[in-house]
């Protein structure tokens, strides 16, 4: 059962209101299913507008962020906890160990790091839980793109390709996960 999910996102906007609105939408999924956040901890962008919206509607929300940052990427100061570590590694672990799912939404590089490391996990069996991307706008088509591409080409395993639950709606993707089952491996 997914009670706690780690959303990988942008401390940035975006640009128009779409990515706003489906951080928004996550969020809203989230309380209706009485799931918990736990993300990277800043109050700013697609992370303040996912907390925010959990936060008003009574949710609970982790925050991981290491010392380092909270200069930089503004910490939210009303979640339900906040926790202060000393590394990205030590942040990418915990937020991994207290979540039962990861679900990405638009971002930058940490956002795209975060993901592929998470993945690398499962292909590795580190985990078995459900990884997907809330593909909003279309934002992540050209990554699914890439990835056709490179199983084409024979550097990533079609059932690999298979760890990633797409969808382009909040209600959706967690349908999904609630009948997730990691790829078998072929020779």
């Amino acid at each position: 059962m997914i009670k706690k999910v780690c959303v990988y996102c942008g401390s940035g906007s975006g640009l128009g209101d779409s990515y706003l609105k489906g951080a928004r939408e996550l969020g809203e999924e989230f309380l209706r299913r009485g799931i918990d956040l736990v993300y990277g901890g800043a109050s700013i962008g697609l992370m303040g507008e996912i907390a925010n919206t959990i936060l008003t509607g009574g949710g609970k929300v982790t925050g991981v962020m290491p010392s380092g940052l909270f200069r930089r990427e503004v910490p939210h100061r009303d979640l339900t906890e906040m926790i202060e570590v000393s590394t990205m590694h030590e942040r990418k672990a915990i937020m991994a160990d207290l979540s039962d799912a990861f679900i990405a939404l638009p971002g930058g590089f940490g956002t795209v790091e975060e993901l592929f490391e998470i993945l690398t996990w499962s292909q590795l069996k580190i985990h078995s839980k459900p990884c997907g991307i809330l593909n909003i706008a279309g934002y992540y088509d050209k990554l699914s793109e890439f990835l056709t591409y490179a199983v084409d080409q024979q550097f990533i395993r079609a059932q690999h390709k298979t760890m990633i639950v797409w969808c382009d709606s909040p209600a959706g993707l967690l349908d999904k996960f609630a009948h997730y089952c990691p790829p078998m491996e072929t020779k």
